[in-house]
């Protein structure tokens, strides 16, 4: 178990510091590229431990088993929109991704919060709902950059 464990943080840790990297990289081939491919081999990681230890200590970390589930279920959306070029891709690929980085950020906080003093005091749902909370203007904002609406044109009075 304590294997799973340090894989675990460990593989966390790199989807965090390189998941930031990602998303500030220029958006092209190249290096948000070999970001996103270690992002997404990290999250694999991540979520076949998190899933191992949740059912291991089901108990105490049923919760861990469905974070990881929502969280890598919109890295792989995200991962596999841009590799298989879906319709409306770009939309899926930002959503997926910065969704389950924002899922990954949600669980690292969780389980650490009360470790940390004086946030320790405060009510552990406010660090359920925060990372959503900042992250998903965020996500508005990234994709009204990247993602090309068409303009419908208005019918003209003849």
């Amino acid at each position: 178990m304590e294997y799973f464990l340090i894989v675990h943080i460990i593989t966390g840790m790199i989807c965090i510091i390189v998941g930031a990297l990602a998303a500030r990289a220029r958006k092209r081939k190249g290096k948000h590229t070999l970001l996103g491919e270690v992002y997404h081999g990290s999250y694999v990681l991540v979520f076949i431990t998190a899933v191992v230890m949740s059912i291991w200590n089901w108990n105490e970390s049923a919760y861990l088993f469905y974070i990881a589930l929502f969280s890598y279920g919109l890295a792989l959306i995200g991962y596999l929109a841009r590799k298989r070029m879906w319709k409306n891709w770009m939309r899926l690929h930002i959503g997926g991704m910065l969704g389950s980085y924002i899922g990954i950020i949600t669980a690292t906080i969780v389980v650490n919060i009360e470790k940390v003093p004086v946030l320790n005091e405060l009510p552990v749902l406010l660090f359920w709902f925060l990372p959503t909370i900042i992250g998903t203007p965020m996500i508005a904002r990234v994709t009204k950059k990247y993602v090309r609406t068409k303009k419908r044109k208005l019918p003209t009075a003849s």
